[in-house]
């Protein structure tokens, strides 16, 4: 049985910091015989500003753009997710908002880990907390431990490579350890015991 865990880099920005984190990601956890990833940069999915009549969680979009398509179906072929999230004005930036408007029953009941980074000391902690109710309102399951790299910048090259001698690197390389390890268990478990409603 092999799971499939869509990993997100929700910034659009061309020098993102969390372009390193996910290259190192890429790097740390190539596929398996029992996981394989898909990796859902927000870049290679151009997308409009939400404009359609409908709202995907009552009723599917009519007349959705490729790209649109793209992004539904890739999210929809996940069994779970990990969302890499910058900290933008105290909220979550607004592409991957945007991405996220577009999202009905693709990701219904399914779990879902945040990664938050930020330049500065907090984490990214306020882009966790605008984002935790938008994925519960798409009943999203959410891992209870939010990933937080704070002050990232030095720690993560360009190509995606962990420097150890810069402080809270072997933090940041357990606790990001750790949130795949519990996003595949969960992704598992659902794929195994799916959710059923009562009607």
């Amino acid at each position: 049985m092999t799971v499939h865990i869509g990993i997100i880099m929700g910034s659009t920005r061309q020098a993102a910091l969390g372009a390193r984190i996910f290259t190192y990601l890429q790097h740390q956890f190539p596929d398996t015989e029992t996981v394989q990833y898909t990796w859902l940069d927000l870049r290679d999915y151009p997308l409009p500003l939400y404009d359609h009549p409908e709202t995907p969680l009552e009723d599917s979009i009519s007349h959705p753009t490729a790209t649109e398509t793209q992004w539904l179906n890739a999210l929809a072929a996940q069994d779970g997710y990990v969302i890499l999230t910058p900290e933008y004005d105290h909220a979550l930036p607004g592409g991957l908002k945007n991405a996220l408007d577009l999202v009905g029953p693709q990701v219904d009941h399914k779990p879902v880990q945040i990664v938050a980074y930020s330049y500065f000391s907090d984490g990214g902690v306020l882009a966790v907390q605008s984002l935790v109710p938008i994925l519960q309102m798409l009943k999203m399951i959410i891992l209870p431990e939010p990933v937080l790299l704070w002050s990232a910048d030095p720690n993560f090259t360009q190509d995606g490579t962990l420097v150890k001698s810069v402080v809270n690197s072997d933090h940041f390389a357990l606790r990001l350890a750790d949130a795949m390890h519990d996003i595949i268990f969960y992704a598992q478990l659902l794929h195994n015991h799916p959710y059923l409603s009562r009607v």
